[in-house]
C-alpha cells in the first residue's frame, strides 16, 4: 500500500470533515428525543388538568371557610382575568401599537365599572359603617355622580383619540369594551351580591353548575347518542337530561346539608367572619320547615315538614342544567367566531379563567335576581334609616330623633337613666 493510502489524514482534509460531519449529525439524531405519540399528549394533558382541578378546588374551599372578604377577593380576580381574555380575542397588537391610549382606555373603563359597582354593593351593604364616616360619607351621598363623571371623562378621550384611517377599528373595540363589561363586570357583581346576602346563595349556585358539567360528561360519553347543539358537537341529548336528574339530586342534598349552617344561611354583617366565629341572624322563613299536606284524593293524611328552600332548589337546579350551559355554547360561538381554542391559558391544562365561568357568570345573575324577588325578606335595618336621617332630616332633627330614640330605650330598661342625662348635657337644651 502506498504512503499516501496508510497515512494519517492531514488535519481539515475533506474526508475526516465528512466523517466528523456524518459523526456529528448521528450523534444529534440519537440525542434528539422522540416525538411523544398522541396518547401521551393526551395523558399529559389529562394529569395537569387533574392536577389543577384539586388545586381550584382546595383554593375556592379554603377560601369560602377563610371568610367572604376572601371569596369576594376571588370573584374580583376571576372577572378582572376574565376581562383581559375576552378582550384580547379581538385586539389587533398590530394596530393596537399605532393608536394611542386604546389598552389604557379598555382598563380605565373596567375600572370605573368596577368603582360604580363595588361602591354600591358596599354603601347598600354597609350603610351602617360607610354612612358615620367623615371621609367616607362624601363619596356614599355623591357615588352615582362620581362614577358617572368618570365615565364621561373617559367617553371624551376616546372621542379625541379617534383617528382617520382607524375608525371601524376603534369603535368595534370600544363597543367590544361594553359588550365585556356587561357580560363579565356586571354578572360578576351580582355574583358578589350572592355573597352578602349569604354564602349559600354564591355556593350553592356555583356547585350546581359543576355538578350538571360533571354528570353531563359522564351520562354523555356512557349513553347519549344525539347531538344537542352544532356549537359544541359532543353535547348530547341523553348526557343534557342525565344531568339535569343528577343536578337536583345532588342540589336537594347539599341544601338539607347547608341549611344546617349558620354560617352560610346568614347575611353578611362581619367581614372579619368565618366558619369557626360564624355568623347570628334570625333565620329567613325559606330555611324554616313547614306544614305541608297532600290532596284529599290521594287518601293519605300524613303531614310531611319540608323547608320552603327545597322547592326554591328545583328551580335553581332546573336552571343550572336547562339554561346555564347556553352561557358555554354562546362561549363556544364567539371562540370559533375568533378561531380560538381557549380564551387564554391562565389555568394550565384547562385553558383561560373564562372557559371555567362562561356558565358561572349567568347563573349567579339568576341566583340573585331570583332571591332577590321570591325569597329576600325585606324589613328595616339599621343602615337603612340611618340613611333616611342623614340625607331626609336636617341637623336639629337628627338631634330630636337622637333625644327621642335615648328616652325610648330608657323606658324600656335597654340603657339606664345616667344615658339620657349625659346625652341631653352634651347635646345642649332644646331649640324652640
Amino acid at each position: 500500500m502506498s504512503e499516501v493510502s496508510e497515512g494519517p489524514s492531514e488535519p481539515g482534509s475533506p474526508v475526516k470533515a465528512g466523517m466528523n460531519g456524518k459523526m456529528e449529525v448521528s450523534i444529534e439524531e440519537q440525542a434528539e428525543p422522540p416525538e411523544p405519540t398522541e396518547y401521551e399528549k393526551k395523558k399529559q394533558t389529562f394529569i395537569t388538568r387533574t392536577i389543577w382541578t384539586f388545586i381550584m378546588i382546595a383554593v375556592f374551599f379554603v377560601a369560602m371557610f377563610s371568610g367572604h372578604i376572601y371569596i369576594i377577593g376571588i370573584i374580583t380576580t376571576i372577572q378582572i382575568i376574565s376581562f383581559k381574555e375576552v378582550i384580547a380575542i379581538a385586539n389587533v397588537p398590530s394596530r393596537a401599537k399605532g393608536l394611542k391610549f386604546t389598552r389604557s382606555l379598555n382598563w380605565y373603563f373596567l375600572g370605573t365599572a368596577m368603582y360604580y359597582l363595588y361602591g354600591e354593593s358596599v354603601i347598600y351593604y354597609f350603610k351602617h359603617i360607610v354612612l358615620v364616616d367623615k371621609v367616607l360619607l362624601p363619596f356614599a351621598t355623591h357615588h352615582r355622580f362620581i362614577s358617572f363623571m368618570l365615565y364621561t371623562i373617559g367617553f371624551v378621550f376616546f372621542v379625541g383619540s379617534l383617528q382617520k384611517g382607524h375608525y371601524r377599528f376603534q369603535f368595534t373595540q370600544f363597543a367590544w369594551t361594553h359588550m365585556a363589561l356587561y357580560l363579565i363586570v356586571v354578572q360578576a357583581h351580582f355574583v358578589m351580591n350572592n355573597v352578602f346576602e349569604g354564602m349559600i346563595w354564591f355556593f350553592l349556585p356555583a356547585s350546581l353548575v359543576i355538578t350538571n358539567d360533571i354528570f353531563a360528561y359522564i351520562c354523555g360519553i356512557t349513553f347519549g347518542r344525539t347531538q344537542l347543539i352544532k356549537l359544541s358537537p359532543k353535547k348530547t341529548v341523553e348526557g343534557f337530561v342525565g344531568a339535569w336528574v343528577f343536578t337536583i339530586i345532588f342540589g336537594i342534598g347539599m341544601t338539607n346539608v347547608l341549611m344546617r349552617y349558620s354560617y352560610f344561611i346568614c347575611p353578611v354583617d362581619d367581614l372579619g367572619a368565618n366558619i369557626f366565629t360564624g355568623l347570628n341572624c334570625t333565620s329567613n322563613p325559606v330555611f324554616i320547615p313547614q306544614a305541608y299536606s297532600l290532596p284529599a284524593w290521594t287518601h293519605i293524611t300524613r303531614t310531611f315538614h319540608i323547608a320552603p328552600m327545597q322547592f326554591h332548589i328545583l328551580v335553581f337546579a332546573t336552571f343550572a342544567s336547562l339554561i346555564a350551559p347556553f352561557g358555554g355554547f354562546f362561549a363556544s360561538g364567539l371562540k370559533r367566531t375568533f378561531k380560538v381554542k381557549d380564551f387564554g391559558e391562565s389555568i394550565p391544562g384547562h385553558g383561560g379563567i373564562t372557559d371555567r365561568m362562561d356558565c358561572q357568570f349567568i347563573m349567579g345573575f339568576f341566583a340573585f335576581m331570583y332571591y332577590q324577588s321570591f325569597i329576600a325578606v325585606y324589613k328595616a335595618s339599621v343602615g337603612g334609616v340611618m340613611e333616611m336621617a342623614i340625607q331626609g332630616l336636617s341637623g336639629e332633627e337628627q338631634v330630636e330623633v337622637v333625644r327621642g330614640l335615648a328616652k325610648y330605650l330608657v323606658n324600656q330598661g335597654v340603657v339606664v337613666d345616667g344615658v339620657l342625662e349625659c346625652l341631653n348635657g352634651a347635646l345642649g337644651p332644646r331649640r324652640r
